[in-house]
């Protein structure tokens, strides 16, 4: 089966039955964003490409590992062999950690406001990022806001000035307030995302009430001039009841001003946990906009050092799924 296609079957479902030899080495836990709580996740690669698959005994899509790694993926009655590929944290060859692990806002898609979360240490993420060093490349860092967005903000960059000595690129990804690109390079930060979230404005205050549309935007074209185009990024979820046509809208938007959308699918979650996932011939359709919208302005998300883009496990990647 073609990679894409079967990426986006596996996207639409969002989960496997996993089955065969014991496999605790590869299954990892999120403490962040939608599947934050989950049962935990595991990556099925071929190759270079991976994608990745929340663990559930119902799902009709099933792993089979065979050991030390090598698995097999029953889909549609096809069979297809591959393997499982570790997390160093949260995701292979990155230390992608999130700082607090709770937060004030309650964007009606994510889990983490019900989750008793808490702040890692300065000292617990040093630690953690030695305990992998030998299986990254990179550093990835996110948070949700604990106190202030302010706090917040002053709290990570504590965080990356200890970081620094491990010499190696740092992604960031926190929710913005004015001067918050400019603080991030100052650090020597190499790429960043905050994330539009929503297709619309008003898709956008009713998904994340209290949060700030044009703040966001801001901190993108700000992000632009510093750290160069592509080499900033902005999670765009689909499935929050937009058109394809509102996503194009927004994918070239950003584009038109250097940054790559993420375009990540729905994770029924929070409020939205009766929501469906988007489909696979939807998510199709969309990486074909994607593609083009990204080709035309010169921006190739198969250069992301960090991150999301980098990762690619959770969504439809031009430039690195093709």
């Amino acid at each position: 089966m073609e990679w894409i296609r079967l990426k986006a079957r596996l996207l639409e479902a969002g989960s496997v039955r996993l089955t065969g030899e014991p496999a605790s080495r590869y299954i990892s836990h999120s403490t962040a964003g939608p599947s934050a709580g989950s049962p935990g996740s595991l990556f099925f690669s071929i190759g270079s490409r991976r994608v990745r698959a929340d663990i559930d005994d119902a799902s009709p899509i099933e792993i089979i590992h065979r050991g030390g790694g090598e698995a097999d993926l029953i889909i549609g009655g096809e069979r297809v062999s591959g393997r499982l590929e570790p997390a160093a944290l949260h995701c292979p060859r990155q230390a992608y950690i999130t700082v607090s692990g709770a937060c004030i806002f309650h964007c009606r898609y994510c889990s983490v406001p019900g989750l008793p979360g808490r702040r890692k240490t300065v000292d617990e993420i040093v630690d953690m990022v030695a305990g992998v060093a030998d299986r990254i490349d990179v550093i990835s860092i996110t948070s949700g806001v604990a106190t202030s967005v302010e706090e917040e903000e002053a709290y990570v960059l504590d965080v990356l000035e200890a970081l620094r000595p491990f010499s190696l690129p740092i992604g960031v990804s926190i929710y913005p307030v004015p001067g918050t690109p400019a603080r991030l390079h100052a650090l020597g930060v190499a790429e960043v995302k905050f994330n539009i979230e929503a297709a619309t404005p008003a898709l956008f205050s009713t998904m994340c009430p209290g949060l700030s549309w044009e703040g966001v935007w801001e901190a993108l074209r700000d992000s632009v001039a510093l750290f160069g185009r592509g080499r900033v990024y902005s999670n765009v979820i689909a499935g929050l009841g937009e058109t394809d046509e509102e996503l194009e809208q927004i994918i070239e938007d950003l584009a038109r001003i250097g940054v790559i959308a993420v375009l990540r699918p729905l994770t029924p979650a929070g409020s939205l946990a009766d929501r469906s996932r988007p489909s696979a011939d939807r998510l199709l359709r969309l990486y074909k906009i994607h593609e083009r919208i990204l080709n035309g302005a010169g921006l190739d998300p198969g250069r992301a050092l960090t991150m999301c883009a980098a990762c690619t496990g959770c969504d439809l990647v031009p430039g690195r799924d093709a």
